[in-house]
């Protein structure tokens, strides 16, 4: 009876083994991802946008409603409208 509980914890041991390298292997996959989005992040252009206090404040009514900030707001805002233009 403890050779099969020795085998068991040998067994149990070895899947959670498994599910330690599968784990490190998803945290690699995540960190790659992670600087890839870091690179293509540094990549967008910046520029200066005057606006009015009452259309910031209507946009960040707007990017919280949608809970993105401001500035995402904007973009996906210029996004949507180029995309509609394209397929006018």
């Amino acid at each position: 009876m403890a050779v099969n509980n020795e085998g068991s914890i040998d067994k149990r041991e070895e899947e959670l083994q498994k599910r330690l390298e599968r784990i490190k292997e998803i945290e690699q996959e995540l960190l790659q991802k992670e600087r890839q989005l870091k690179e293509k992040e540094k990549s967008k252009k910046q520029i200066l946008l005057r606006l009015s206090p009452t259309l910031w404040n209507e946009l960040a009514a707007w990017a919280e409603d949608d809970y993105r900030s401001i500035n995402g707001q904007i973009e996906y805002l210029l996004s949507e409208s180029v995309r509609k233009r394209k397929n006018e």
